[in-house]
């Protein structure tokens, strides 16, 4: 489904999710990744779902909550891939600005070394752009990217975009324990961040089920100090590493809600239950859609969640040496 939510958002409130990109195109395999991982990463932007099909889908989807008395706060391209490697999001975005929302794009940032990428992202209010490395190893080890992308160019791209973008900027910088959570990396973010000047940056952990079962979050006293050091840097700095609650709003067509939603962002069991009682429905529901496949239970960090069939997990874990293997080839059920 192209649309979803809305979702609660720590970042944007009531978030309306497009998904403008269908699983699973993106220029990154990253180890954290909660819709699982990449089977072949990409790079050339090219077409995905027509700007009037999910201009369509959005209004739909929006009588829908209407009805139901839920308010959405942004409309956030935040899909099952890269948002910036549809070449018509700029088209799109457009399209959109009429119903008198706030556009965001949540981006891994990879292909901001194109100008014709970071002129569709100016159209949007609201962009975060990822920066879970400064130096090429750790960002190799962290977002496993397409080989032919150069990192010393995204981050050129990066700093770009932010000198002309007149919308509201974020940073977000994904932690992995033994990974990306040392002080250098820490320094090496906090600089960046400093030159960039985005309006806030953010610092997460994994809280969902990720592409990679090695993939967990450090520990609290490491979050805590890779945060000390990366505020020397920055002023508008939080971190998220709380759940973003139950609240999933309902159209009141449960099935549909359940799948489009798990679909992009994995469900904690509170959250699937929350949901069944504000669509009056019946956990019957739920047991049908397991039952079929289509959504599967899994633990994840003490507790269950709950994702859509087309997410599934990688095997590989660090070796001996402490170095990630690469990105296997996706087993899609």
């Amino acid at each position: 489904m192209l649309i979803f939510g809305p979702v609660p958002s720590r970042r944007l409130g009531r978030s309306l999710g497009i998904n403008n990109i269908p699983p699973k195109s993106c220029t990154y395999s990253c180890v954290y990744c909660q819709v699982g991982p990449t089977p072949r990463t990409e790079i050339i932007p090219r077409a995905f779902y027509a700007p009037a099909r999910i201009v369509r889908e959005v209004e739909r989807h929006l009588s829908r909550l209407r009805e139901c008395g839920e308010r959405v706060d942004y409309l956030t391209f935040v899909p099952d891939g890269e948002p910036t490697l549809d070449d018509q999001l700029g088209e799109t975005t457009e399209r959109l600005r009429p119903l008198g929302i706030p556009i965001a794009v949540i981006s891994n940032g990879s292909l901001l070394s194109r100008e014709d990428v970071r002129e569709r992202l100016n159209k949007a209010d609201w962009v975060s752009v990822k920066l879970d490395g400064i130096d090429s190893d750790t960002w190799r080890r962290v977002n496993r990217p397409h080989p032919a992308l150069s990192h010393e160019a995204i981050l050129e791209g990066i700093l770009r975009f932010a000198s002309r973008f007149q919308g509201t900027l974020a940073t977000e910088t994904m932690l992995v324990a033994g990974v990306n959570d040392g002080d250098g990396n820490a320094e090496a973010v906090g600089g960046f961040i400093k030159r960039i000047a985005p309006h806030r940056a953010y610092l997460s952990a994994p809280i969902r089920p990720p592409a990679e079962r090695a993939a967990k979050p450090p520990e609290p006293a490491s979050l805590n100090r890779f945060f000390q050091i990366v505020r020397g840097y920055v002023d508008h700095l939080e971190l998220l590493t709380g759940c973003e609650g139950d609240a999933f709003a309902s159209t009141g067509w449960l099935a549909d809600d359940l799948l489009a939603i798990a679909a992009v962002h994995p469900l904690r069991e509170s959250a699937v239950h929350a949901l069944v009682d504000r669509s009056d429905g019946d956990w019957s529901v739920v047991e049908q859609l397991v039952s079929d496949g289509l959504l599967i239970p899994t633990e994840f960090a003490g507790s269950c969640f709950y994702v859509h069939r087309l997410r599934v997990e990688a095997e590989p874990e660090e070796n001996a040496e402490g170095k990630w293997t690469p990105a296997p080839t996706a087993r899609w059920r």
